[in-house]
């Protein structure tokens, strides 16, 4: 709010001055002196997710860089106009910077809410904490202590892991490489992944999935066949390469159902189009047999069969090279839609980057110790997965909202994404087919949050603004519904959101 006022006493003052300037000169005079040069908000662009305004204390306001105006004296010398003496300029900041417009009336939001925190869908183990985003102070705190079952919620940290180690304009690469050195009459290819977990076949198949601009195997095809055609090839032997992660592909305290039903593939560092599903999913060699129709359409033989499986040796020339999507958009896809298998690759990349295995066990660990270095609370947390569909996990309340305060923080900008990409209720993402009801359509277009669903849990966190126009942070989860009342408790912790978007809760 402070920065609003300040630009408009800014222009306010700018105007006066111009006018006194205009009395001086007359409509014909002439200023030598440089126009003020105005600098837009770079975060003005909307975007899938972004925060909506909270009033006017939300926006950022233009800054001005201005110079003392000047007018030319009758002997034709340049003299500074005394009069028009104007405000320093404000550096802009995204979010509100300090307290400002009335506080929160806690009693009244805490007599909002309390009828549906005690709805018995929700049963015993229900949690929700509320911050007031623009002071950085939490407003409500009601319902069970926790820590919870996760479900999807974990994806916000593990998003926020990743985003903190490799920085949001991080591209993960998937290469192409020959396995023996030029000239080869028949030499072998080897398709390696780079654990991009939004790897395309075609540009028609990653508009199909919502995926942002990134790399795909048909270009890669085709990048690789001008090579191979420069060097006078024209059939080769292909191979693939997926061992930059390590350990298990599916963690021991899933569902046994879940890779068979399509609910996660397999995790590996090469796979296309989301992965592989059913009995004996192979993602690696899904991709790599995809490379091989996408080669084949681009002109080139392949002999030997299926691709194999291999080692790439120390060496090896590189042909060709996909550069995936910018790491914020990845973290953007994968929260608004809950990616699994993307979820999951992210956490081997920041085991590897903390000098770890890139494994569950590694990403979990260089995970908790990145969080615990952003100031996230860790003592509540575990994670068995970076998905959040172990029943394992666990998770607090206060930890989701320290990674939702470090995404609306100016001092934070590689996190940003964590809250301008959640889905926007009744309109993106995984929201996008709720709060259609009558008890919950207030919340729609206004709450942005990432939603966490298993059987008996359902968990909601992210912002709203307020009928007054101030931004909270919240969290939700509640993980103990009995099974006949599972989707009445899903609405009832959207109720909960929508009521505090239509709350006048300002004292």
């Amino acid at each position: 709010m402070r920065v609003v006022v300040g630009a408009l006493a800014m222009l306010a003052t700018l105007g006066a001055g111009l006018f006194a300037l205009w009395l001086v000169l007359g409509p014909d005079g002439e200023l030598t002196g440089r126009p003020a040069a105005s600098q837009e908000d770079p975060e003005a662009t909307p975007r899938v997710g972004n925060i909506p305004s909270a009033s006017a204390g939300s926006e950022s306001a233009s800054t001005s860089q201005t110079e003392p105006a000047a007018t030319r004296s009758q002997s034709g010398d340049t003299t500074l106009l005394a009069d028009l003496r104007l405000p320093p300029p404000v550096e802009p900041s995204p979010v509100l910077s300090s307290p400002s417009g009335p506080s929160l009336d806690r009693q009244a939001l805490r007599g909002a809410l309390r009828p549906l925190l005690k709805d018995p869908d929700l049963r015993r183990h229900t949690g929700l904490l509320v911050r007031d985003l623009g002071r950085d102070e939490d407003v409500l705190r009601a319902g069970a202590k926790g820590p919870f079952t996760s479900a999807s919620s974990l994806k916000l940290l593990t998003a926020t892991a990743a985003l903190s180690e490799l920085g949001d304009d991080h591209r993960f690469e998937t290469s192409v490489v020959q396995a023996r050195s030029r000239p080869a009459r028949r030499p072998t290819l080897a398709l390696i992944g780079g654990g991009d977990p939004l790897l395309a076949s075609t540009p028609a198949a990653a508009e199909l999935r919502g995926y942002p601009r990134g790399a795909t195997l048909a270009a890669l095809a085709a990048d690789s066949a001008r090579e191979l055609r420069a060097d006078g090839v024209r059939q080769i032997r292909l191979g693939y390469d997926a061992g930059m992660f390590t350990g298990l592909a599916e963690a021991r305290t899933w569902e046994s159902g879940y890779v068979p039903d399509g609910v996660v593939s397999p995790v590996s560092a090469l796979q296309v189009d989301g992965g592989a599903f059913g009995s004996g999913a192979d993602p690696a060699r899904a991709a790599a047999n995809a490379f091989g129709q996408a080669l084949t359409a681009s002109g080139v033989r392949i002999t030997g069969g299926e691709p194999v499986k291999l080692r790439v040796p120390s060496g090896s020339e590189e042909i060709a090279v996909g550069r995936g999507a910018a790491l914020e958009d990845v973290v953007e896809h994968i929260v608004q839609v809950s990616d699994n298998e993307g979820a999951e690759i992210l956490l081997r990349h920041v085991g590897l980057a903390t000098g770890r295995a890139g494994s569950f066990a590694g990403g979990a660990a260089g995970a908790r110790a990145v969080l615990d270095e952003l100031g996230v609370p860790v003592t509540d947390l575990t994670m068995d997965d970076g998905s959040g569909l172990s029943r394992s996990n666990r998770v607090g309340l206060d930890s989701l909202l320290a990674v939702l305060t470090l995404g609306a923080d100016a001092d934070h900008p590689d996190l940003r994404v964590i809250t301008t990409g959640l889905p926007v209720a009744g309109f993106t993402g995984s929201l996008r087919p709720r709060f259609m009801d009558a008890v919950s359509t207030s919340g729609r277009g206004l709450v942005r949050a990432k939603t966490g669903t298993l059987q008996q849990v359902h968990a909601l966190a992210g912002t709203v603004v307020t009928r007054d126009g101030t931004l909270l942070g919240f969290a939700a989860l509640t993980d103990r519904v009995r099974l006949r009342d599972n989707l009445d408790a899903r609405q009832q912790i959207d109720q909960l959101a929508a009521a505090l978007a239509a709350c006048g809760c300002t004292g």
